[in-house]
Parts: C-alpha cells; sequence; structure tokens
C-alpha cells in the first residue's frame, strides 16, 4: 500500500462526530422531562458525575457520544409534540368568560372526564323561563333535566318573574312560530363540551357545563377567613402585634377546621371525620405510640471526603404544607392480605423493608431504625420505597407486603386548603406581615398534629391522616437529599421534616427564599481534619 493508500483509507475510515446542542440546553432538556442525572446515566451506561460533565461543558467521544446525542435529540423532539399537542387542544376563552365557568380543584377532573367519554350531562333551551334549582331566579337552559343558570354570575340573581327572552333571530319561511328546544350534543373526540351564549356587547364567552349539585363556588364567593381574623384580632387588642398574635395561635385549631369546612364546599367527596380505627392506629397506653412506623430520618454522613469543608444547613420552608398534598384515604380503612400495591388506594401496609447499602452517602427511606423484620409503614413510606426499586433509581429492591389497611384514596382531598394556607402565607411573607405568617403557621401544624388521638380537637379523628402527611413530609426531604446527592453535592445530615446540611454549590441546586418551593440558611459550619461531622452542627436540633 502506497503512501497515497494509507491516506485514503485514512479518510474513507473517518467520520464526523454527530454534533451536540450546546451546554445550556443539555441540562434544559433533561430537566423539562423530569429525569434525573442518575436515570439518564443508567440509561446510557456512564456514571451520574459524568453527565454532570457533559452538562457543565465537557464533551462525550465515540459510540457514548452517539447515544447521548440520540438521547438529546429525541427528548427535544418529545418536548415539541408535547408543546404542539397543547396548543392544538388550547381553547381560547374571552376575558370576561375566563373565569365564570372555571371548575377547580377534584371537580375539574370529574367534569373533563365526563366530557372526554362522552357522558357530559346534555344542555336544553327551554321555551319559557323556569324557577332554577340553585337559586329560583328565572333560567332559560336545563342540564339534565334540571332548571338552572349556565352562567355562576348569573346566578342568585333577582330577576323579574317573566323577564324577557334574549332576541330571536328572525323566522325563516317553514320555521314555527314557537322554537322548539335544542340539545346540544358534543362531538365525539372533543374537548370540555361548553354552551356559547351571546351577550349584550356582541362577544362570545364559554362556560364550563356543571352538573346539577355539583357547582363549584368561585375565588370570589369563598370569604377570607385568615384575613378576617387577622383584622379581628388586631382590633380587639388595639393593635397590639404581639397579644393579637399569641390569640389567633392560640384558635388556630377550631379555625383550621373552619376553613377546612369552607374550603371542601363543592369537593366530590365528604370527609369521614370519625371512621372505624384498626387496632395498629390506636395508641398501647395512654402516653405510649401506636404501631406506625413514620420514617423519620435522622441521620449523620459517617465518613466525609479528605480535608475541610465548609457545611450549610438548610431549612426547608412550610414541610408540613407541602406534605398536605399527599393520597390520602377517603373512607373507612379496610384489610386485605394482597401482596400486591394499588396506587388508586392509600393506607398503613405492614412490609418487610429491603436492605439499604448506601447508608455512607445517602438516608435511610425507612429513617433511623435499626430493628430487622416486619413493620407497619405509611402510604408515603411505601411508595417512596417502591419508586427506589423502580429501574429509574435501582437503588434497593422492592418492599414485601404482607398485609394492609386501606381505602380508596385521592391526592387532592386537602388540595384548596393547602392552597388557601399557602396563598396566605405568601401574601404574609411579601407584605411581611408576620401576624398572619404565625397564625397560618399556627393553623397548619396544630391541625396535622392533633388530628390523631388529641384532646385539642374533637371535630376530627384520622390518625392515619396524621401519619401519613408527617410521613410524606419525611419522605419529602428524602427527596430533596437525593437532589442534593444526584447534582453532585455532598449531603452531611438529614434531621426530622426540614433540616438537610450539604457541602457544595447548593444555590445551583435549590432555590433560596422563603416560599413553600425554596430553601433559607440555618447555619453554617466548618468540618474536616479534627472535626467530628455527627458533633458538628448539634445546637441545630
Amino acid at each position: 500500500m502506497t503512501n497515497f493508500d494509507a491516506i485514503d483509507a485514512l479518510l474513507a475510515a473517518a467520520k464526523q462526530e454527530v454534533p451536540l446542542p450546546p451546554v445550556e440546553v443539555r441540562r434544559g432538556l433533561r430537566e423539562e422531562l423530569n429525569l434525573s442525572r442518575t436515570q439518564v446515566a443508567q440509561a446510557l451506561g456512564v456514571s451520574p458525575s459524568t453527565v454532570g460533565g457533559w452538562e457543565s461543558g465537557r464533551d462525550p467521544g465515540g459510540e457514548v457520544r452517539e447515544k447521548y446525542a440520540y438521547f438529546l435529540e429525541s427528548a427535544q423532539a418529545k418536548l415539541q409534540a408535547q408543546a404542539q399537542a397543547q396548543a392544538q387542544e388550547a381553547v381560547v376563552v374571552a376575558d370576561e368568560g375566563a373565569d365564570v365557568g372555571s371548575v377547580v380543584g377534584e371537580d375539574e377532573g370529574e367534569a373533563e372526564a365526563a366530557a372526554a367519554d362522552g357522558t357530559a350531562d346534555e344542555v336544553e333551551t327551554l321555551a319559557e323561563p323556569r324557577p332554577c334549582v340553585l337559586c329560583g331566579s328565572p333560567a332559560y337552559d336545563q342540564v339534565a333535566g334540571f332548571p338552572q343558570h349556565l352562567d355562576p354570575a348569573d346566578c342568585g340573581t333577582a330577576e323579574p318573574a317573566q323577564a324577557p327572552r334574549p332576541p330571536q333571530p328572525a323566522l325563516r319561511e317553514g320555521d314555527s312560530e314557537s322554537p322548539r328546544p335544542r340539545t346540544q350534543v358534543k362531538p365525539e373526540g372533543s374537548g370540555p363540551r361548553t354552551q356559547v351564549k351571546p351577550d349584550g356587547s356582541g362577544l362570545r364567552k364559554q362556560v364550563r357545563i356543571v352538573p346539577v349539585g355539583r357547582r363549584i363556588q368561585a375565588a370570589s364567593d369563598t370569604p377570607d377567613l385568615i384575613g378576617e381574623a387577622v383584622v379581628a384580632a388586631l382590633a380587639q387588642h388595639a393593635g397590639d402585634v404581639e397579644e393579637a398574635t399569641a390569640a389567633l395561635v392560640k384558635r388556630a385549631i377550631p379555625d383550621a377546621m373552619a376553613l377546612l369546612d369552607e374550603t371542601r364546599k363543592g369537593g366530590r367527596y365528604d370527609i369521614v371525620a370519625h371512621p372505624w380505627i384498626p387496632e395498629i392506629l390506636r395508641k398501647q397506653t395512654a402516653r405510649g405510640a401506636d404501631r406506625i412506623w413514620e420514617a423519620r430520618p435522622k441521620w449523620t454522613r459517617p465518613e466525609l471526603p479528605s480535608g475541610r469543608h465548609e457545611v450549610t444547613a438548610l431549612d426547608i420552608n412550610g414541610a408540613y404544607l407541602s406534605a398536605l398534598k399527599t393520597h390520602l384515604p377517603i373512607g373507612q380503612l379496610e384489610h386485605s392480605t394482597d401482596p400486591t400495591h394499588d396506587r388508586r388506594r392509600a393506607g398503613v401496609h405492614l412490609i418487610t423493608p429491603p436492605a439499604w447499602d448506601h447508608d455512607a452517602v445517602l438516608p435511610s427511606p425507612l429513617g433511623n431504625r435499626d430493628e430487622p423484620g416486619p413493620l407497619w409503614v405509611t402510604e408515603p413510606t411505601l411508595r417512596l420505597l417502591l419508586r427506589l426499586s423502580s429501574p429509574a433509581y435501582a437503588l434497593c429492591d422492592p418492599p414485601e407486603i404482607h398485609e394492609s389497611f386501606t381505602s380508596g384514596a385521592t391526592e387532592g382531598l386537602l388540595e384548596k386548603f393547602r392552597i388557601t394556607l399557602k396563598d396566605a402565607r405568601d401574601t404574609a411573607i411579601a407584605e411581611q406581615d408576620e401576624v398572619t405568617l404565625e397564625y397560618v403557621k399556627a393553623m397548619y401544624s396544630k391541625f396535622v398534629s392533633t388530628m390523631g388521638e388529641s384532646n385539642y380537637n374533637r371535630e376530627l379523628y384520622r390518625p392515619d391522616w396524621m401519619h401519613l402527611i408527617r410521613s410524606q413530609a419525611f419522605a419529602n426531604l428524602w427527596m430533596k437529599a437525593y437532589k442534593a446527592y444526584d447534582e453532585g453535592l455532598t449531603v452531611v445530615r438529614a434531621m426530622g421534616t426540614d433540616e438537610l446540611h450539604v457541602i457544595g454549590d447548593w444555590r445551583s441546586v435549590f432555590a433560596e427564599g422563603r416560599g413553600v418551593a425554596q430553601v433559607k440558611v440555618k447555619d453554617t459550619y466548618s468540618v474536616g481534619d479534627d472535626i467530628d461531622p455527627a458533633a458538628a452542627g448539634e445546637h441545630d436540633d
């Protein structure tokens, strides 16, 4: 082979590397799909730190580069397809009609599901007005055979008994003088059914049809119980902030229950406040505990990297407030020995937990427990273990389920209650209103702590809910610890519901602030050399 032949062979074998998107795009694509570095690394056969390097400026080579390019290209295509689908499904609603017919919380999902499967109620236009079943005023339409106003703004307003009909179009040749009721039928495959009504301005506004008896209160109809209580307390105590705050905190439990009742109006499910409770959820002695393990973390990293390090103790804001969004059993718990997990139900489960081999870098999802053998855990703990045993994480084996006490469940049972408290908290922070802030904090923390066997709250006896909400807070903290680890931070400590100690640039992982989705600095200290990490930060407890 001549020198020229060798050159030709070299050029024939050479090929250009597959192009990759810019560094800032790579991480964005992964995060838009809610994928962790560990998940991407497992799919590509590399380590999470390698993926982190690619997202920081380094480029892969060879076959793994082609795989990574394929992943990024496919991720971008999927996001574009999702965006196009959402754009096609979007419904343009006039400004004045946007808030009128919206359905919130659980009932919105029900209305959309009914529209999707064609079971939504038919709407008929009445030839003569009839009394609305909700307010008694004349209505020109009926839903499922019941006269009612389609626009909540019309419902409850005083109208003349024989209000004139809106102008009708001129009759065409062959039409009868008595207009026949028109039945609107939703075309198969279309989105949520709406009725278009002309108004005085000539604009057309869309109104979502809500079944009789299930009409949701508009936001403006829900009284501001929190704001009214704060104003009244300040007035009663002549503007004394400390006395008003103390009075509000003292009445936080009954006020929280009143707020719960208000936010549940129009909800899909009734709250069963005093169901039968199995023996495992009852205290064994007057001052003792029941048999449920909540998986509370109390973990300190046994060994740190060599050298001296600065540790930041982070405070997780509103841990119990965020934990109100969890799968809660609706009714009475029922016993089962089915070894499989039904995601439509929630409760407590007797399991044999899997071994945990990552205590050197991450806390156990079971918390501070050393005793072997089966134990009763909550729904959030079981779901966390199942999640970590999935191929996406592959951190442990799946737990073995022996028996369960569960009921049909929903994640949105306390959602309006949670959002109301969260909005009040956010507003108080923005306005530097410490009175409202302390009041709201007392409401959600005491609501959780007294719904079990407590003399302070006789209106709600749900020890199962109490355990599930607290366990959800612990599970949320564990996931934050995992996120820190997955993003390259060194996790030093995880305690309770809201304490996470890390080494590294935590601001690149967590947003700083006082919001529920943010964290704030609780303390900083140094570890390494002759400093015992278990002793460091003990003053934070």
